[in-house]
């Protein structure tokens, strides 16, 4: 069974095809980060705009690519939620049109399920159930997948994402969009111990979760110490900042992660989501989950970020369940990924 994916939840517009969700025929994306980096971060008009324009394109060559016609694909599966309404409308639209073109099925997947997915993409053997760690810009969720289409969040961000913790530290600092991705590379050549950033611990209210994550002390605490340095008019030592701030952040996720899986007795887990690349939170998971005799599974670094190719796995699995979206499919900017589960 050959699966259309589209996404285009934020600013990248991609579409794929995905055979049997997990062997991937094609799988493009056309980026618009060099625009947004004019900015600071993604401007939602105009990432809607640029899915305007580069939807047909991406499509086609997709289909080009894996050497196929719409004829030749069995449904579509589009990224529905969550995400920025305007640029989630471009691509639902484009799906629904041709579902209704070519009397084709539609699939609405949501983009934190299409991220899980991206691990059945890199390794053909894993199966639910597991716990996962969903980290990314706007995320941070540790989720119980009981099965592929059966999801439960048990943990979740108070405030900020680790993402967006990131990102804000990275903008503190002067490093250019995206700041996540450049945190951790400058990072690597800093020294982690030279600042002791603080270990949010948090209380159980009402409605909230022992292993609830919350990163914007840290991130007030990253801008307070520049913002000191600066008014001294001392040198900011950005590698070292990067490296301890990290540190921080990767512990906060680590710890509550493994605690909910000891605590749950899950020894499957898996990360997914675009912090997923992290370098630090993948060397430190694969530490210590070798450590306590679990199995790790992290996706490819290139399927961590957007990408259609996931969803399009995920479109896969929602389809054999039954999860047939009608032409009345709209886009919702903030969705439980548990919403619609089967």
């Amino acid at each position: 069974m050959k699966i259309l994916g589209i996404e285009s939840s934020c600013d990248e517009t991609a579409a794929a095809v995905v055979q049997d969700g997990r062997l991937v025929l094609s799988n493009i994306v056309a980026t618009q980060v060099e625009e947004h980096r004019l900015y600071g971060g993604v401007v939602p008009e105009i990432a809607s705009r640029r899915h305007a324009e580069n939807i047909v394109g991406v499509v086609d060559e997709a289909l080009n690519k894996a050497s196929c016609t719409l004829d030749d694909i069995d449904a579509v599966a589009v990224t529905y939620a969550p995400g920025l309404i305007g640029a989630l409308l471009v691509g639902v639209n484009f799906a629904k049109g041709l579902c209704l073109a070519k009397d084709m099925k539609l699939v609405a997947v949501h983009h934190l399920r299409a991220h899980i997915a991206s691990n059945y993409i890199s390794d053909l053997e894993l199966k639910p159930p597991f716990l996962c760690l969903v980290v990314s810009g706007g995320h941070s969720h540790i989720v119980e997948v009981k099965s592929y289409t059966n999801m439960k969040v048990i943990g979740k961000t108070r405030d900020d994402a680790a993402g967006e913790a990131f990102d804000k530290a990275a903008r503190a600092m002067g490093i250019p969009y995206p700041g996540g991705i450049e945190l951790d590379k400058i990072a690597e050549e800093g020294d982690e111990n030279a600042f002791d950033f603080p270990h949010p611990k948090l209380n159980v209210l009402p409605g909230s979760s022992l292993y609830d994550f919350s990163f914007s002390g840290l991130k007030t605490a990253v801008i307070n110490l520049i913002h000191n340095k600066e008014q001294k008019g001392e040198k900011i030592p950005v590698k070292d900042i990067c490296a301890g701030y990290r540190k921080a952040v990767v512990s906060c996720l680590t710890d509550n992660f493994l605690k909910a899986a000891e605590d749950l007795g899950y020894k499957k887990l898996v990360i997914a989501g675009g912090v997923s690349a992290n370098s630090l939170l993948r060397r430190n998971l694969e530490s210590l989950c070798q450590e306590k005799g679990y199995k790790l599974y992290m996706p490819q670094k290139s399927l961590c970020s957007d990408n259609a190719a996931m969803v399009a796995s995920q479109g896969y699995y929602e389809f054999i369940a039954g999860n047939v979206a009608s032409q009345d499919l709209n886009a919702i900017a903030t969705l439980p990924i548990d919403a619609q589960n089967r």
